[in-house]
Order: C-alpha cells, then sequence, then structure tokens
C-alpha cells in the first residue's frame, strides 16, 4: 500500500508548527538567547514547556489561553502567528506551482517575522535579511537560471538605493529617516524579485504606510513628524506581492 503524503498537505500541516518556532525567534529577539537551543518557556512564570503546552493552537485553546503552571494568560499573539503561518501557506499553494510554493512559504515566512520584530522593536535583524537575500537568489536562479543577473542586480540596486535615499535624508533632516535594517530588507527582496520589481515594492509599501498612518489617526495616534514609524512590515508585504504577482505594469 502506498501511503505518501502530498506535498502540498504536508505543506499545510508542517505551517503552524512553523508558526510556532516563529514565535520563538521572534520572541528571542531582543535576548541573545539563542532559537536553536534551549527549552521554551512561559513568559510570565520560566517554566519549560513539554509537549502538551506546544501543540500548535491546540494548547492555546485547551488551556483557554492561560499557562497551566502559573494561570496567567498567554497572549493572543501566539496562536495570531501560528494561523497567519497556515494562511502564508495557502495563498502560497493556491498561487505558486510545485516545489515555488515551498520557496514562496519560506519567504512570506520570513517576511512575516521580520514585519512583526519590526513592528515590536523597530529593528530588521541582518541575522534574518541575508539569509533571504541568499535564498532568493538561489531560488530563482532554480527557477529561472538566465534571470539570475536581474536577481543579483535587484540585490545591489536595493541595498545601494535605500542606502542612498538614507545619506540624502541624514544630509537633509541632520537626523536617520531610514534605518539599515530597510536597506538590508530591501536589497533581500531584490533578490527575490530582481531589479525590474523593485520599484512596484517601494511603491506598493508607501501606499501601504500612508493607508496604515491614516488608519491610526482615527485613534488618536496621528502621525507627527518626529514619530517613529516602522517601514519594515510594509515592505514585508509589498515584497510579498509582488513575488506572488509580479511587478505594476502600466500599460
Amino acid at each position: 500500500m502506498d501511503f505518501a503524503i502530498d506535498p502540498r498537505l504536508l505543506l499545510l500541516l508542517a505551517s503552524p508548527f512553523i508558526g510556532s518556532f516563529l514565535c520563538v525567534v521572534i520572541e528571542r529577539q531582543p535576548t541573545a538567547r539563542s532559537v536553536l537551543v534551549g527549552r521554551s518557556v512561559c513568559p510570565r512564570c520560566g517554566h519549560k514547556l513539554g509537549i502538551a503546552d506546544l501543540l500548535p493552537l491546540v494548547s492555546w485553546l485547551v488551556h483557554r489561553a492561560r499557562c497551566r503552571y502559573c494561570g496567567r494568560r498567554i497572549s493572543v499573539i501566539y496562536p495570531a502567528i501560528e494561523i497567519a503561518a497556515l494562511l502564508i501557506a495557502i495563498w502560497a499553494l493556491v498561487v505558486l506551482p510545485g516545489w515555488i510554493a515551498w520557496a514562496g512559504c519560506s519567504l512570506g515566512w520570513t517576511l512575516l517575522t521580520l514585519a512583526i520584530i519590526d513592528q515590536r522593536w523597530y529593528r530588521l535583524p541582518l541575522a534574518l535579511t541575508l539569509p533571504l537575500g541568499l535564498a532568493g537568489t538561489l531560488a530563482n536562479w532554480l527557477i529561472d537560471p538566465p534571470a539570475l543577473l536581474d536577481h543579483l542586480a535587484g540585490w545591489l540596486a536595493g541595498v545601494l538605493g535605500f542606502a542612498a535615499v538614507g545619506w540624502l535624508y541624514r544630509r537633509l533632516r541632520g537626523r536617520e529617516g531610514l534605518g539599515e535594517g530597510d536597506v538590508w530588507l530591501l536589497g533581500a527582496l531584490g533578490a527575490w524579485v530582481g531589479w525590474q520589481g523593485l520599484p512596484s515594492v517601494v511603491l506598493y509599501a508607501c501606499i501601504s504606510g500612508l493607508l496604515w498612518a491614516m488608519l491610526r489617526a482615527p485613534l488618536g495616534k496621528r502621525l507627527r513628524l518626529q514619530a517613529r514609524l516602522p517601514f519594515g512590515p510594509h515592505l514585508c508585504l509589498a515584497g510579498w506581492l509582488v513575488w506572488l504577482y509580479g511587478p505594476l505594469q502600466l500599460g
């Protein structure tokens, strides 16, 4: 009897567990703790968690969003990230064929991680953006070898382009206006979408950022000149859309 599992089904089944791992990466980002070693612990009481505590979605629901050791509430961010990882996999499977869906998921999961880290701590770690660029180069070399130079050029153009914008803003305003992490993130996205896709990424990110600022205004969170607005989440969303659907076509 053939018990082979459909790779598409395997991807869906693995997604919540990937999301659980992304939670670890996000939570340990401000600390020096490795994401590859060390048991997961309750962020409230520090108790080491077992398998029954770490089942994606299930543990959170069964224990009613509370730590079963100290009884304190567990943030909804954990199941939300696990669900988001699953939705990314479904989206990729709908749009992308074959093994490319796996590549798309790796991109989407990494961008999800970077977006949340930047939103929470205003940083885009090079430990994630640099491997993301390398993965984009490799994936596109496997998909379309003749286009490899376009993606290498996209990586270089993304880094140099945003670095130039940041330098110009600093000269004109006397302060930082674009973080170094944004520079390396745009470079990594250039490796995925090629130099042709970079203008669309920047355009979509700017539109997303403006919409976000407008939505915050009715909540009393108006955007001021000195306010910090993480641009990474908007770059991540834009890069994901351009990777899936291609650059904007005018004409």
